[in-house]
Formats: C-alpha cells, sequence, structure tokens
C-alpha cells in the first residue's frame, strides 16, 4: 500500500508551470487570501463519486437526518427524537455547514438562532459572537476535580414544547473576547466543529497505513524535533482505541474510533439525545424525561416504509451520511500554489501534515461481502497523518482525552481548509497566517518548522498560504 513519504513525493503537476516564470512577487508582507469561494458553496453535498444507487440511497437518508430539526417532544418522525434537555444545537447541520452541509462552522454563528428557538429562556454565552465560530465550552474543573466534559450552552427550560422541565443554564463568566474566546473564565477551553467531508476515506486507512508512514518519516522528523505522540495504551505508536487497541482518528484529539462513535458521541453531547451507542441520558431530571423512553434514538424494527434505510437509527444514518462524503475539491494550480506545495514540504510541514495516505483494498458501506469501489484502494489526500503531536503551551487546552493529553492534538487534516473561515481548535482566528504562527510555543513539535517558514522571503511565504487556499 502507498503511504505518504513526503521525501519522495512525485509532483507531476508541476508541468502546468512549465515555461512560467516562479518569481516572488515583490511584496512587503505576506497575507491570508481569505476564504476560497467555489461554484459549489451553499450547494448541496456532494457524495463519492461511483457510489451504487444503494449506497446513494443511504446517502440521502442519512442527509436528510442531518439537516433535520429536532424538538423536545416530536410528534413526527421527521422532527427527531427528542432535543435536551441541556444541548448546543438542534441539528447536525447547523454547524457543519461551511462551504456546505457536513463541512465546518459557517461565518455567521448559527446558535444565536436556536438559543431562544420556541420560546426558550437562554442567554447567549459570551464566546457566541454572530460573526465567530460556533463554540461547545469544556470544563477543565468543576468542584475542584479534573472535569474535561462538554457543558451544554442552552437548556430546553421555556420552550413551548418543554412542559415543566425546568432545569439551569450553566455560568460561563467571567467574559472574555466575544470572537476569539481568548481572555475570559481560564476554566474553560473551547472546540469549533470538525469538518466531515471525505470522512468515510479516512475511517477507511488501515492501522498498518499510518503506522508505516509514521515509520518512514521517523529519521527525519526527528531531525525537526516532530515526534508524533507515543501514546502509552498499547504498543507506544499513537491515540489507541481503549476499547480494541486500534488507532482513533476522529476529533481534535483523535479521541473517537469511527464515525459511528463520533456521531453518537455527538447527538448525546451536542443535543442531548441518548442512542445505542450512548444509552444513558446527561441530564436525568425526572420532570425532563416525560415525553420518550431511553434511549431516544434506536433502531426502527417497526417501519413499513418498504425502505431498509428507515430502519436504521439516526446515528446509523448520520454515519452512514458522513462515511460517503466526498473530499473537498481542490483549486486548479497555479505557478504560486505550486511552488508554495514545494515550499511546505522543504520546511517540513509535511512531517506532519502528509499529503496523501491510501485506504484498505476492501472497504465496505453496506454490505461486508461486497466491497465499495469508492472507498477501497483510493488515494486519501487529507495532509495529515492522523497522529497526535505536541502544540506547545501556546494552543494547550488542559484536557486529556484517550491518551492525548493537555497540548497534545490530532494534525487536523488540511483539505478543504481553502473553505474554512476559523482555524485551530477554538476558532481564535479567521487569519490562516495568525493560525500557523500559533504553531510555535513552548513546548510544540512544530517550532522548528516554523522558524523554517519565517526564514522563508515573503514572496515565498505568500506562495505557501496560497497553496494552502488552494486546499
Amino acid at each position: 500500500m502507498r503511504v505518504g513519504h513526503f521525501w519522495s513525493l512525485s509532483f507531476s503537476f508541476l508541468v502546468l508551470a512549465t515555461g512560467s516564470s516562479l518569481a516572488e512577487k515583490a511584496i512587503a508582507e505576506p497575507a491570508d487570501p481569505g476564504v476560497r469561494r467555489a461554484a459549489t458553496d451553499n450547494g448541496p453535498p456532494v457524495p463519492l463519486p461511483g457510489l451504487a444507487q444503494d449506497e446513494l440511497a443511504f446517502f440521502e437518508d442519512g442527509l436528510a437526518r442531518f439537516v433535520t430539526v429536532e424538538v423536545v417532544n416530536g410528534a413526527t418522525q421527521r422532527q427527531g427524537n427528542g432535543l435536551g434537555p441541556a444541548f448546543n444545537s438542534n441539528q447536525c447541520s447547523s454547524c457543519h455547514s461551511q462551504p456546505y452541509t457536513g463541512g465546518s462552522s459557517p461565518a455567521q454563528n448559527p446558535l444565536l438562532q436556536v438559543a431562544n428557538a420556541d420560546g426558550a429562556t437562554n442567554t447567549i454565552p459570551w464566546f457566541e459572537a454572530a460573526n465567530g465560530p460556533a463554540r461547545e465550552a469544556r470544563f477543565v474543573q468543576s468542584d475542584g476535580v479534573y472535569d474535561g466534559g462538554v457543558h451544554n450552552l442552552f437548556v430546553v427550560t421555556g420552550r413551548s414544547d418543554a412542559g415543566n422541565c425546568n432545569i439551569q443554564q450553566p455560568s460561563f463568566v467571567p467574559a472574555g473576547n466575544p470572537v476569539t474566546g481568548q481572555g475570559g473564565n481560564p476554566n474553560i477551553v473551547f472546540r469549533i466543529p470538525t469538518p466531515t467531508l471525505g470522512s468515510g476515506l479516512i475511517e477507511a486507512i488501515p492501522d498498518s497505513v499510518i503506522l508505516a508512514n509514521m515509520k518512514a518519516n521517523a529519521p527525519q522528523n526527528s531531525q525537526l524535533g516532530v515526534r508524533g505522540r507515543a501514546n502509552a495504551i498499547q504498543g507506544g505508536n499513537t491515540n489507541l482505541s481503549a476499547n480494541d487497541g486500534t488507532i482513533t482518528r476522529f476529533g481534535w484529539k483523535a479521541q473517537n474510533k469511527s464515525l459511528l462513535m463520533f456521531a453518537g458521541e455527538a447527538y448525546n453531547v451536542e443535543m442531548g439525545i441518548s442512542n445505542q451507542l450512548f444509552p444513558q441520558e446527561r441530564n436525568e431530571k425526572a420532570a425532563c424525561r416525560t415525553y420518550h423512553t431511553t434511549p431516544e434514538d434506536t433502531s426502527n424494527y417497526t417501519v413499513a416504509t418498504g425502505s431498509p434505510a428507515a430502519v436504521l437509527s439516526d446515528i446509523e444514518a448520520f454515519a452512514n451520511f458522513m462515511r460517503m462524503l466526498a473530499p473537498p475539491a481542490p483549486a486548479p494550480a497555479t505557478a504560486s500554489t505550486v511552488n508554495g506545495r514545494a515550499e511546505f514540504i522543504s520546511i517540513g510541514c509535511a512531517a506532519c501534515h502528509t499529503p496523501t495516505l491510501t485506504t484498505g483494498n476492501a472497504i465496505a458501506t453496506g454490505s461486508a461481502r461486497s466491497p465499495s469501489p469508492s472507498l477501497s484502494n483510493q488515494p486519501v489526500n487529507l495532509f495529515s497523518d492522523l497522529l497526535v503531536h505536541h502544540m506547545g503551551a501556546g494552543l494547550a487546552d488542559g484536557l486529556t482525552q484517550g491518551a492525548a493529553g493537555p497540548d497534545e492534538f490530532r494534525t487536523a487534516p488540511l483539505w478543504g481548509l481553502g473553505q474554512r473561515v476559523y482555524f485551530l481548535h477554538d476558532g481564535r482566528t479567521s487569519d490562516l497566517l495568525t493560525a500557523i504562527e500559533a504553531h510555535q510555543s513552548a513546548g510544540s513539535e512544530a517550532n522548528q518548522v516554523i522558524r523554517q517558514f519565517a526564514r522563508l522571503s515573503a514572496g515565498s511565504q505568500q506562495d505557501v498560504l496560497n497553496f494552502l487556499r488552494s486546499l
């Protein structure tokens, strides 16, 4: 299987620059060219190419549920399974919508419209700015002991469909800068939504490919101070699942093993909906548990619609939708982006941001007996090694998830970066150059790489920025 050994990459597309000058523009300072616009912006989500008709049917069913607005007491099947009693949003697509459904946080924060929907009496938390990202809040400690968990922003109290449920909204003060989320309560840290585009391809990368890539690049990486997390659950290789010892790969700290786990956790944590992976309610106050059985989201054995997809639980449908979402489409190469990619690799960015890994040779979607050509033997141009790395004091959030510690994060995949609005785990900046510079702080494995970036000419730095915005 092919691995992303960045020292031996083939740049066949360099021919695009043949006969063109790569002379650097005379610029005083490099600048983020900004969010790249594309014809597909705000359009329907794109399925993986080559899906069979039955796969497309499950993709469309998952999409329909992904955009469903949840209510506390749903009268119909498509009203979901029961919002709350504490929640962050009322539909998956509200936070995953840039540049279209399944992506990342949109430019205009959707949570301001959710907070008081249907009569809810919530106060907008200080870190949810109209022109900032949708953020979830995690408490480092509660009552003097380690916490690390999500504390929901909103409660259903006051909603017309919430009956006598009356619980108190958490307090997040003192306040800081609402746009950056910095400078407020030091016990609260933030996360923004991770994009789900191309997630099925990431899920389909074998552990052996990830480990072979890590081993192949280790000698060069060590010269840069890049190690990758030697988490010690089993084997000392990466961030491993405590359940079966295999490599975890989803979430800011690679804390989730699979898309089904990712979906189940989000349904319970972000919308307050229990399910067959997370069957207990997060708040078991009796007055708030009058409408539904537990778990609220289950397989629909009695559905008589004739559609096999309708039998699935919501979290299975969400996972199918994400699994069959196409990866982001890059922009056509230019002389600047070709040079930017070469500089990106030469200064060591690819030590963590591996350009390409490859999926397994027989990956299934709906039938284990029939591998899906859309997921099998496919290049995954994700620009990530899927390992966790020490990112230093400047980005440390103080949380441990799995075996990823307080300053450790998964190498964020860069595909689709050109169309993202907010950067870093807490969305503290919309400026790509600022996000790059934030990789440098005491204890960061990226320090030497960022110093090498700083030594580039302004023109070459601009080419790197242009390249990243082309992804």
